[in-house]
Parts: structure tokens; sequence; C-alpha cells
């Protein structure tokens, strides 16, 4: 049986805990990286040393985030990538490869929250919303695949939501996405675990993001109704649960879901 006997001594280094979290030299692609979510885990990546590749359709964007996390002390590229397309998204994981020889950490947080009631969804709206939701996680790791079987400490992302635990109500087009991608991220974990490939995925609640703040007020209200907290979280709080599990923090994890969502789904 596992644990520790009554006459064994354990000894708990706090620098030891504190490196478990260290990215330095580790390659890390983040998909919606310009803004909201993508841009707090890509800025708190580069704090702890990772080389960052902020990925996002507008290539302003990227560059200004990945100034930002220069002109901080870290080491950053922008790359404009429509995850729509995946032409954009070979191009990406080839760009990351040039610039810094290889990938560690894939995370997978663009969306599109384009929704519509049902009995109202065209397939147009159904397509787009599956090729941003779904697809382009798939894609994505695939053609980083080769480059994370080659590292030691190799790591998927998958941002999808904390809606997806609850009836889903107006929202069931972004949310079947994001259901298919929580699939897909038990079946990844499990075919690629003998690669040393983890993949989690991470489920945020309502967080104060552009694309939160965008819906009326009304609705807003809506989304917090039912959590215990009654408050937003912030990008910044999901960028730590990030962290966590892409670092050797959580090296005895994958095929997860962690939910960071103030008592929302619980309530």
């Amino acid at each position: 049986m596992g644990g520790c006997g009554p006459d064994q001594e354990v000894t708990v280094d706090r620098d030891q805990l504190l490196h478990q979290f260290d990215l330095t030299d580790r390659v890390a692609i983040i998909t919606g990286g310009s803004r909201g979510i993508g841009r707090a885990i890509a800025g708190s990546f580069a704090a702890m040393g990772a080389k960052v590749v902020v990925a996002s359709r507008k290539a302003d964007a990227c560059e200004e985030a990945a100034r930002e996390i220069t002109e901080a002390g870290g080491t950053a590229i922008g790359v404009a990538t429509h995850v729509g397309d995946l032409g954009d998204l070979e191009r990406l994981v080839q760009r990351t490869v040039e610039a810094y020889g290889g990938v560690d950490i894939v995370v997978n947080n663009a969306a599109n929250a384009l929704t519509q009631p049902i009995g109202s969804i065209t397939a147009e709206a159904w397509q787009k919303s599956t090729d941003t939701n779904i697809r382009a996680g798939l894609f994505l790791v695939q053609h980083a695949l080769p480059h994370l079987r080659e590292s030691d400490h190799a790591a998927v992302v998958h941002l999808v939501s904390c809606g997806i635990f609850t009836s889903g109500y107006g929202m069931a087009m972004y949310l079947a996405g994001k259901s298919a991608l929580l699939s897909l991220t038990r079946s990844m974990a499990a075919e690629l675990a003998s690669a040393g490939v983890r993949v989690n995925a991470l489920a945020p609640g309502v967080i104060d993001t552009d694309m939160v703040r965008n819906n009326p007020p009304e609705f807003q209200q809506l989304m917090l109704a039912g959590q215990p907290m009654g408050r937003m979280g912030t990008p910044d709080e999901i960028a730590t649960a990030a962290l966590f599990l892409a670092s050797d923090a959580s090296t005895f994890m994958t095929g997860q879901c962690l939910v960071v969502d103030g008592g929302q789904t619980t309530h």
C-alpha cells in the first residue's frame, strides 16, 4: 500500500516545489493568445521561462502581445493564425519550430463564441463554430505531435467551459463543440500516454474578458446567477491553473478536466 509509514520522514523542500512550475526553455504555443485568458496564459508562461508563441487572427494583436512579453523580460513571437484554417495551423507549428527548435506545450485556447437557439442553427454557423472549437484542437496537436513526442515535458491543455456540465441553455452550439473537445482530451490522453504526452482540459467559469463583456448586461447577470462566489473570475486566475496543467507540478495527471468556476457547477 502506498503512503508514508509512521517512521518515515517527510521532507518538503520549498525550492524543489517551486521548481515544478518552472518552464525555462520550454516552447509553448498558445492560440487565442493576444487577449483575455490566452494573453494571461502567455504572460504567465513567459514569466516562468517559457518561449511563447502567441497565435491569433490579427497580426498586429499578436505582435503587441509578444512585444509586451519581451519588454517584461520574456521571450515571445507572434504568429498570425486563423485556427479554422488547417493550413494556418500547419504553418503555426512550422514557424514555432523554425524560431525555437521544437514544441513542448500546446494550449488550445482560441474559441468561437457564436451560438444560435435550437431551431435556428444554420449549417454555416455550425461549421464555423465546430471548425474553431473542436477541429482546430485536433489538427493543431496532430501537426505538433512529432515535436511533442521528442519533448521530455510534453503537455497539451484544451480550454473548454464549465457550461458543458450544465444544461447549456441558449449556448447549445458553442457547448457542443466544447463537450466534444473534452471527449477528445480523454481520447488523446489515452492514446498519447505511452509517448509521454499529457493531455488535460481546463474549464473556466464566467471570466472577465471581452468575450463575456460583449454580452448584454442582463445575460452577464444570468451567467453569474448560479455562481456562489458572486463575481467573475480573472484571466490570471485561469492562467495559474493552466500553468499547473502544463508544468511538472501535474506530471501524474492526464485525461482530466480541471474546473475553475467559482463554484458554479456545484451550485
